[in-house]
C-alpha cells in the first residue's frame, strides 16, 4: 500500500509517506501558523523527495486527540486533497496507535495520553477494538487502580508523565510508527465515513 500520513495532533507534527517499500517523513515543528502553511509543507515536502499525488493511493490522518487548530487544519486539507486526487481517507487516534504492537496479544490494553497537564484512558479488548470511553483521571487514580494493568504510554509524552506513573507494572512505553497504520486499516479498525477531531475537554 502506497499512503500519506499526516499527524498534527500535538505540538511536533509529521509527515510520512510510504511508496513501494520506501518511506519519506517530515517533522514540522509548531508555530501559529502551522496549519496555515500545512498544505504548502506537504507540497514542498513532495517536490523535496519528488513525489507525486499519483504516487499513492491512501491519506491516513490523526484524528486526535491533539491541538484544536492542527486537527481542524489537517482534516480540512486532507479532505479537500483526498476529494480533488481520488483518494481514500482514513482516520486514526493516538489512543489506538499507542495500542497496535499488543493486537492479539493482551485480553485488555489501556492506552493513556497527557494532553494539557492532564492524563486521560482509553480501554481496548485484544482485538483493539474499543471498549470504554475516553476519561479523564489523575495521578493518584492511575497508580491507585492501574497498577497491575497492561498499559501503553507513547515515548513521545513521557517526558509529560510524573514519574511515579512511569514506574507502575505491567507499563509498556511505545513508538508511534507510521508504518504500522497499514495494519490498522487492513483490520478494519480505522475511521472512513465519519473522519472528525478527537478533542477532549
Amino acid at each position: 500500500m502506497n499512503f500519506l500520513s499526516i499527524d498534527c495532533s500535538m505540538d511536533v507534527s509529521s509527515l510520512f509517506v510510504k511508496i513501494k517499500n520506501k518511506t519519506f517523513s517530515q517533522i514540522l515543528q509548531s508555530d501559529k501558523s502551522n496549519s496555515d502553511l500545512l498544505m504548502k509543507r506537504i507540497l514542498d515536502f513532495f517536490k523535496e523527495n519528488n513525489l507525486k499525488f499519483t504516487d499513492i493511493s491512501v491519506i491516513f490522518v490523526n484524528q486526535g486527540p491533539g491541538n484544536f487548530s492542527g486537527l481542524r487544519g489537517s482534516l480540512a486539507i486532507v479532505k479537500g486533497v483526498s476529494l480533488a486526487k481520488n483518494l481514500k481517507l482514513f482516520g486514526y487516534n493516538t489512543f489506538l496507535w499507542s495500542c497496535v504492537n499488543f493486537f492479539n496479544k493482551e485480553d485488555t490494553i489501556y492506552s493513556f495520553i497527557e494532553f494539557r497537564k492532564k492524563y486521560f484512558v482509553k480501554k481496548f479488548d485484544k482485538n483493539l477494538t474499543s471498549i470504554s470511553k475516553i476519561k479523564e483521571i489523575t495521578t493518584d487514580e492511575i497508580i491507585k487502580n492501574y497498577d497491575s494493568k497492561f498499559k501503553v504510554i507513547p515515548r513521545s509524552m513521557i517526558k509529560n508523565f510524573d514519574e511515579k506513573i512511569l514506574k507502575l507494572n505491567n507499563l509498556n512505553i511505545v513508538n508511534l510508527d507510521h508504518n504500522e497504520l497499514e495494519f490498522l486499516q487492513l483490520k478494519g479498525l480505522l475511521s472512513e465515513k465519519l473522519i472528525n477531531p478527537l478533542y477532549l475537554s
